[in-house]
């Protein structure tokens, strides 16, 4: 029989596929942009930071500059969850248009992904599967065919895949499938 139980990876395990450099940009550009932000999201980076996040002569770390702020924050993302959530969900509201064109082409791709508008916070982390034949530079390239007039860097429509599908690509689905045969052999004898 099939493992029935779907297996995830706590969010804050998406830094194994994001340099410093990179995860670095994409915390500036959401500390840049909260003012612009939801409420919500602007309470949850502010609660976390305040909590979790230690800039040297602030008391609240959600009081220091974007330029102080942004490298602490990157450290902490790299071992909060939490964090991982409210910074990733607000990279892709201040990115609607990305959000929308990796949606349309995971969709036309055939992945089940969720609705934009759902809450991925709810989820306990990412699944770490992806569907079979597909990676990173399969997608960016898709990406391009479909989108060519898009000027948009190869990181962002990969860390956009990420978090519309809440997948990490450690496995293709027809590994999966291999491990899970394995697995009822081993039970049947």
């Amino acid at each position: 029989m099939p493992n029935k139980y779907a297996q995830f990876l706590p969010f804050h395990a998406v830094n194994q596929f994001m340099r410093d450099d990179y995860r670095l940009e994409v915390i500036k550009s959401v500390l840049i942009a909260l003012p612009s932000l939801p409420e919500e999201q602007q309470a949850s980076i502010e609660r976390l930071t305040k909590k979790i996040v230690r800039v040297p002569g602030f008391r609240n770390s959600a009081k220091a500059p974007v330029s102080i702020r942004a490298k602490p924050t990157a450290e902490a993302y790299e071992k909060s969850p939490q964090l991982v959530v409210a910074i990733l969900s607000a990279w892709a509201a201040i990115h609607p248009e990305l959000r929308q064109m990796v949606y349309d082409l995971l969709i036309s791709r055939g992945w089940e992904i969720l609705p934009i508008e759902a809450e991925r916070a709810k989820l306990p982390g990412f699944i770490p599967t992806w569907p079979k034949g597909e990676d990173f530079d399969t997608l960016n390239n898709a990406f391009a065919e479909a989108f060519p007039n898009a000027q948009i860097e190869n990181d962002n429509v990969s860390l956009m895949v990420v978090w519309l599908s809440v997948r990490l690509p450690y496995k293709t689905e027809n590994e999966v499938d291999e491990v899970d045969q394995a697995n009822i052999e081993e039970q049947a004898s």
